[in-house]
């Protein structure tokens, strides 16, 4: 996304770094409190650890005023002075008050700007500070440097709190854009850099990768470049390697097998001259360890204490780059013979694009239809899909639900008229599963419904690497577990095969007679790029949801409705891509899937939570299961992977969506359990005694109650469900 006027040019001139240091100290600020206006004097702090830090790692920085010479020595009292300069340079932008000793953006551009700007400004932020210091010297980007800096403090870095950590930053920030800045990397649009120092904790093994958009854009899958630093720090390894999840959900044995298969396949395909082929990798005694050493094709060793020079790990980078290309040509145009992996140049185009840029297209290519939507609607959208295949999008009528999934589809090159888009109106006399998928006649011949249609052209292996989007228009006309039954129970027969995942048969070949019924509908299933979004009133002309499509759901309410939102003119103009189907494809199944290193810290403290809230609705028997544990988990695994939202808002959507839905009742149980859920959003204690009697005084002044919550959604949800009960004897998440 492009910046606001007012934020696009707030670089362009200056004579030291201040300006930058100082908007990223802000937003830093900013985001670890979640509010406006931040104390002046934690900026201060934070602007001055941002410059130590630097000096420490041996980074241009700007000398420090005198009398002191070091950056360390810099006292919070005498960054005053140095803090002053870019703040009134930027006095057209920013609030700074004196007497409470605050620092703000100015309340008119903060309440104009999108959802996504402060992200993008401290990109740009970055970018600009990293750009100036280059600018300033004539040495590049060191990779002896980076891998120094990795193997000397990583390990006493370990042993701070992940959060906001410098080192952390700086293996995830720094390092990637340092290698993009060599020519053989940055004259090739295919080819991605990314470092990994953990997410939500420190990573036992750290690494920077470099991947080929085309093969792939994760370390759990295909064949990538990969620096993996030892446990210990002694050694970092520069390999050739292979993601080890996907073999493994097969089991240890049989993905170790595939693995040893591949590299000796890849290495007969390639001259690896120079480089080390044995499994001598020693990272960690773990079993991470014994995955890398079985998934690695060739690799150097690079010892702490003996790191060769620039020129030579430059020269190996080269040899092994060069090495991948070739690899990556051979295994293209093993594929150009296979229709299911056939892209059109548009599409080939569109694959570079990160999420958080095709999600921004999205939101552009829906203002420009005159369409406007809540902040992180889109980005919770998408994640809701990529979680699971099926959506809920219910509220009151014309609050555009239907054209949001038809804009989206849009907006990723999925029309009506390339049949990637299809809106299937609900009749309330639907009562089983043939008016969806189809009947046989008097004829015995078969007669498909709409959802067969779109599943036959979606699984020719010609479209499997397109998505293809489904709306079910007022989807509970007709009682859901009648007519959709069979969809539901299908859905959960989801396995992996390879790059792919299908379900089992939903129509057999056999329940067929004539030979071209079989051909075209036989063992039909319901591929991975089709993606299921019923949109649904809640009135007294339709019927409520059972635990068991909830269950398989996430459900978006749009009963919130700003009739003062207007539309936004935008000078962008944003010509639909195809997106590929990897764009929305689930990359886990089950949570054993996601279950390692990298992401083990934030499933736990996401189940902890989901225990003590379980712990609370079993006193009304609405308790969740596995599979909406893993669903949430999985949720907050993709959006920290794209960051788009933060890790609370994120939480707070999944509390909205997953859990509230589920509860409903006219006793006292059910106020108490929405009491002690209110408790959990707004982290404090509430006087629950009184409120059993009485609650009307959380919702006198709702934004008042809920204005420091950490789930403020969810609460304000909660206390509309508490009034419902106190004012109507009954209450329910579908009443607003």
């Amino acid at each position: 996304m492009s910046l606001p006027n007012e934020l696009s040019g707030i670089f362009t001139h200056k004579q030291k770094s201040y300006k930058m240091v100082l908007i990223i100290a802000l937003l830093q600020e900013m985001n670890e409190i979640g509010k406006r206006v931040v104390s002046l004097e934690n900026v201060k702090a934070r602007f001055l650890s941002i410059l130590q830090d630097r000096e420490i790692r041996n980074e241009s920085i700007d000398t420090p005023v005198s009398p002191a010479m070091r950056w360390a020595d810099v006292t919070l009292n005498q960054i005053s002075h140095v803090i002053s300069t870019p703040i009134t340079a930027l006095e057209q932008l920013l609030d700074v008050n004196p007497q409470q000793k605050t620092l703000a953006f100015k309340e008119n551009f903060y309440n104009s700007w999108e959802q996504g700007v402060l992200n993008e400004l401290y990109d740009h932020a970055f970018q600009e500070l990293e750009k100036y210091h280059q600018q300033r010297q004539p040495s590049n980007f060191s990779i002896r440097e980076a891998l120094s800096v990795v193997l000397t403090k990583y390990s006493d870095a370990k042993r701070e709190p992940f959060r906001n950590n410098s080192m952390g930053m700086y293996i995830r920030q720094q390092i990637p854009t340092g290698f993009r800045e060599f020519d053989f990397i940055s004259e090739d649009p295919n080819l991605k850099v990314q470092a990994s120092a953990g997410m939500g904790n420190w990573a036992t093994i750290p690494w920077i990768a470099i991947m080929d958009r085309r093969l792939t854009e994760s370390t759990q899958n295909g064949v990538y470049i990969v620096y993996l630093f030892a446990e210990d720090m002694s050694s970092v390894y520069l390999t050739l390697a292979q993601g080890v999840t996907e073999p493994n959900k097969n089991g240890k044995t049989e993905g170790y097998k595939y693995l040893r298969r591949r590299v000796q396949e890849i290495r007969t395909q390639l001259p690896l001259e120079n480089l080390r082929k044995d499994e001598e990798i020693y990272l960690t005694s773990g079993g991470l360890g014994r995955d890398y050493q079985v998934s690695t094709v060739a690799y150097y060793k690079y010892d702490q204490n003996n790191l060769p020079t620039e020129e030579q790990l430059v020269s190996d980078l080269v040899n092994l780059v060069s090495n991948y290309k070739q690899f990556v040509d051979i295994e293209l145009q093993s594929r150009e013979g296979q229709e299911t992996t056939q892209v059109t140049m548009n599409e080939n185009a569109a694959v570079s694009l990160s999420v958080t840029e095709r999600l921004n297209a999205t939101k552009t290519y829906i203002r420009q239809k005159g369409f406007s939507f809540p902040d992180n609607l889109i980005e919770n959208f998408y994640l809701c899909l990529k979680t699971k295949p099926f959506v809920i999008l219910a509220g009151v009528s014309g609050t555009g639900k239907t054209k949001l999934v038809q804009l989206f589809a849009e907006s990723l090159g999925a029309t009506s008229e390339n049949g990637q888009f299809t809106l299937i109106p609900v009749r309330p006399d639907w009562s089983d599963p043939a008016d969806l998928i189809g009947y046989k006649d008097l004829n015995d011949r078969f007669r498909p419904g709409p959802l067969a249609e779109v599943l036959v052209q979606a699984s020719n292996p010609a479209n499997r690497h397109k998505p293809y989007f489904v709306c079910l228009d007022e989807m509970n006309l007709a009682r859901v577990e009648h007519y959709f039954s069979d969809i539901l129970s299908i859905l959960e027969t989801q396995n992996r095969y390879g790059d792919r995942i299908e379900t089992d048969v939903l129509l057999r070949r056999s329940a067929l007679v004539t030979p071209d019924d079989q051909s075209t509908y036989g063992d039909l299933r319901i591929p991975d790029n089709v993606y299921l979004i019923g949109t649904v009133n809640m009135d007294e002309t339709t019927h409520p949801f059972s635990k068991k499509v909830l269950d398989r759901a996430n459900t978006i309410e749009f009963n919130y409705i700003q009739l003062d939102q207007y539309p936004i003119s935008t000078s962008a103009v944003v010509t639909p891509q195809q997106a590929p189907n990897s764009f929305l494809q689930s990359q886990y199944l089950q949570l054993v899937d996601a279950y390692h290193d990298e992401y083990k810290g934030q499933i736990e403290s996401t189940t902890q939570m989901l225990v003590r809230i379980n712990e609370i609705l079993e006193g009304i028997h609405a308790h969740v299961g596995f599979r909406i544990r893993d669903a949430i988990c999985f949720y907050l695994i993709y959006n920290e992977q794209s960051d788009l939202m933060t890790r609370e808002q994120a939480l707070d959507l999944q509390l909205l969506q997953k859990i509230l839905p589920r509860i409903q009742g006219s006793n006292r149980a059910v106020k108490r359990v929405l009491l002690q859920l209110l408790e959990i959003t707004l982290r404090k204690r509430l006087n629950k005694t009184e409120l059993e009697d009485d609650a009307s005084e959380l919702w006198a002044s709702v934004e008042k109650t809920i204005e420091a919550a950490t789930y403020p959604q969810s609460a304000k949800k909660i206390i509309f469900m508490l009034r419902r009960l106190d004012e109507d004897g009954f209450t329910s998440y579908w009443l607003s």
